[in-house]
């Protein structure tokens, strides 16, 4: 039986699907979210409920209302590509990267539609939290806002999600409010997202995935795109969530998990094939992206781990780059 300060704030996970290896799930499990923003059992009437979404791969359609009194805040724990629509209008269309947070108003109806795996935290937030000095229009101000990579609503939700039975009464309240207070903040950008359109996105990606090898330079890429540079590169990183350098290198990292994966070819041989002039450089990029060494990410794929001291006194330089790395 749980006590009253156990169920003041609920945890309501999703059913199960694709694991983020880096926030663990909470095991205090009190409902869980069956559908997008649906939950199945449990009291929905604390100040701040807080909930989870997860889905292995999910295309269809979900649309909910934000209850009357309340603002809906959601939280990416992992990258996914994600569609929000309110009334047939377009709030964002392309990759929201882990952190992104995104804001629906009370009594707001909003429609999302989801491309691969995703794992959001979903915070329902009572407006009492929110400054009562404000008013009607600019508390509407945060209706449909989206931050891509928000640092702070990144670190809040894996505080959360990483203290599983030890988030008790007080911790969960002190995050809500602190999240809260975060998006009262009148410095917190309010623009809507301008992201660049599917059919230049779809010519600028064929464009990288074609020629990822060589060097493409920003103007290569806005040319491709039929922009400039400034407008391209900002429509681009609110459509992927990447700028356009990020986008590229991490297109070169997947290509070389790939052969690291499927062939027994050297790292150097690796690093000069994906556009990589030096194999410290590749090292470098590919430990900041993987959280691993490239040797090591091919020895954990093929299921075992690599021997130090073999690795060291087969190739000396090793070491260095992994120094090198870990600096980065």
């Amino acid at each position: 039986m749980l006590t009253e300060a156990q169920t003041a704030y609920t945890w309501i996970d999703c059913p199960a699907g694709s694991r983020d290896r880096e926030i663990p799930h909470t095991s205090l499990t009190v409902a869980r979210e069956v559908e997008w923003r649906q939950i199945a059992s449990s009291s929905t009437n604390e100040d701040i409920t807080i909930s989870r979404w997860e889905a292995s791969r999910d295309a269809k359609r979900h649309e909910a209302t934000t209850p009357d009194g309340r603002y809906f805040v959601g939280i990416a724990l992992k990258t996914t590509r994600a569609k929000l629509t309110r009334e047939r209008q377009i709030i964002f269309d392309g990759t929201m990267p882990s952190g992104t947070l995104y804001v629906s108003a009370p009594s707001r109806r909003l429609s999302a539609q989801f491309e691969g795996p995703c794992d959001f935290l979903h915070f329902h937030i009572s407006a009492d939290h929110f400054p009562a000095r404000w008013s009607p229009d600019a508390a509407e101000e945060l209706d449909d806002l989206v931050l891509l990579r928000d640092p702070l609503a990144a670190g809040l939700t894996r505080a959360l999600a990483e203290q599983g039975d030890a988030a008790g009464h007080q911790f969960a309240r002190c995050i809500g409010e602190i999240l809260a207070m975060h998006l009262a903040r009148p410095e917190l950008p309010r623009a809507k997202v301008n992201a660049l359109p599917k059919w230049r996105l779809r010519r600028v990606e064929h464009h990288i995935a074609a020629h990822f090898e060589r060097g493409i330079s920003l103007s290569e890429l806005a040319n491709v795109a039929g922009l400039s540079r400034m407008h391209f590169a900002a429509q681009f990183r609110a459509a992927t969530g990447y700028r356009p350098r990020e986008y590229l290198l991490n297109h070169r990292i997947e290509q070389a998990k790939s052969m690291l994966t499927t062939t027994e070819r050297p790292l150097a041989e690796i690093a000069l094939a994906v556009g990589f002039s030096t194999q410290a450089h590749f090292s470098t990029v590919f430990k900041r992206i993987s959280g691993e060494t490239p040797a090591r990410w091919r020895a954990a794929s093929k299921g075992h781990r690599p021997d130090v001291e073999v690795l060291s006194r087969r190739r000396p330089s090793w070491d260095r780059d992994h120094i090198v790395s870990t600096a980065a």
